[in-house]
């Protein structure tokens, strides 16, 4: 899926066209799953505290996740453990619907 963006740059009068790719095809943030609905996590955005903090607790790259619960802080099932990270944190996990 193409996105479009156009900004005009004051100085120069001009229009500038930028097109954002998602590189990573049909995927969406943790946070859009609905609950029972199972992914696989693509990647991570972020830097390496939240990587290394989502990683301990089992969310990585490759790691399948399952919805529980995705009001208030985001419960998912990773590996038959539960855990609860808040949402602007899931939002940052990028999962591909299974």
């Amino acid at each position: 899926m193409e996105e479009e963006r156009v900004s005009e740059d004051m100085a120069m009068g001009e229009v500038k066209r930028v097109f954002l790719t998602n590189n990573y095809g049909n995927t969406m943030p943790l946070n859009q799953l609905k609950p029972g609905e199972s992914g696989r996590v693509m990647a991570v955005e972020g830097g390496h505290g939240i990587r290394q903090k989502l990683f301990l607790r089992g969310l990585f790259e490759g790691s399948v996740v399952r919805m529980i619960s995705c009001y208030g802080p985001v419960t998912v099932e990773v590996d038959r453990n539960m855990i609860s990270i808040g949402r602007g944190m899931a939002q940052k996990v990028i999962v591909r619907r299974m």
